[in-house]
């Protein structure tokens, strides 16, 4: 049984298949092959990082990120503004802008701001810039290992952190893109952009949103091989790299074209790099 304290759930750990051999899986993203996994006891986050959570530690640190010193970050081209002027977009991506002054502080640009959304994620936020947090709070990102059976709130073979289905009963259990991607989105989820923490009910295990909303770093290293070879016990991903794993999804999903908002998927980026929808959550040991 689940235990909580200062925002954390204990989770008990043990054996659990981790991995998937789903027909929509993503060759190169090396979901599979399913693997048995066993784990000692840890905590983790009940929410992603809030922007309140991550204005304390800026406030008790003075820590500037990566975005803030690069001067921009990249924002989904279909929340800033109709007379925002012309930016570099990423060529195999469109929709995502290079928008300079977008930070933690600016989401969605500079003329953007955390009015009304304190009990958001945090996003354009580096993979060094969460380990400063984690630091900070006491913390650690969790592995990827972690962070999959957390997301499966005690569920094996399933899609979702509630099941198969995306919309059980018709009800929407998370925040991603609804309509066609990426010039209409009838936020039938209710939301267009990013969501409050816990604006979904939670998992099995307490937990809220970890899939949807924004995408999560976790600890480990990316590798697509990784699963064929990995240890048992307690695996913490590949020795090196050039990209870190992020987990879970965001409010850009959509399976036209990124069905990775189920708990098996998986994805990368490089340590440095910050977008409008990639946040975190925390753990520690048991």
């Amino acid at each position: 049984m689940a235990q909580r304290t200062e925002g954390m759930v204990l989770l008990e750990g043990g054996t659990f298949r981790m991995g998937s051999d789903d027909a929509f899986a993503y060759a190169d993203d090396g979901e599979g092959p399913p693997h048995a996994i066993e784990l000692a006891p840890f905590w983790i986050d009940a929410c992603a990082v809030s922007n309140a959570d991550f204005a304390a530690f800026v406030d008790g640190t003075g820590r500037v990120t990566e975005a803030e010193r690069f001067g921009w970050s990249f924002v989904f081209a279909g929340l800033l503004p109709d007379v925002f002027p012309d930016t570099r977009a990423v060529a195999s991506a469109p929709w995502w802008r290079q928008v300079f002054g977008a930070d933690w502080r600016h989401p969605d640009g500079p003329q953007s701001s955390l009015e009304g959304r304190m009990d958001h994620p945090v996003v354009h936020v580096s993979h060094d810039d969460a380990l400063a947090y984690c630091a900070w709070a006491g913390k650690r990102l969790p592995t990827e290992a972690e962070w999959e059976y957390a997301a499966r709130g005690g569920l094996e073979r399933r899609a979702f952190p509630w099941g198969d289905d995306l919309e059980p009963g018709g009800k929407h259990r998370m925040n991603v893109w609804q309509g066609a991607f990426p010039g209409e989105n009838t936020c039938a989820d209710g939301w267009y952009g990013t969501a409050p923490v816990d604006a979904f009910p939670p998992n099995g295990y307490g937990l809220h949103n970890m899939t949807g909303n924004v995408w999560e770093w976790v600890a480990d290293w990316f590798d697509a091989g990784y699963y064929a070879r990995s240890p048992r016990r307690a695996p913490a991903g590949p020795d090196g790299g050039t990209h870190r794993v992020m987990r879970g999804g965001s409010y850009l999903c959509h399976e036209s074209y990124c069905r990775r908002y189920r708990v098996a998927a998986r994805s990368a980026n490089t340590p440095d790099s910050s977008t409008g929808n990639l946040g975190m959550r925390c753990a520690r040991d048991g």
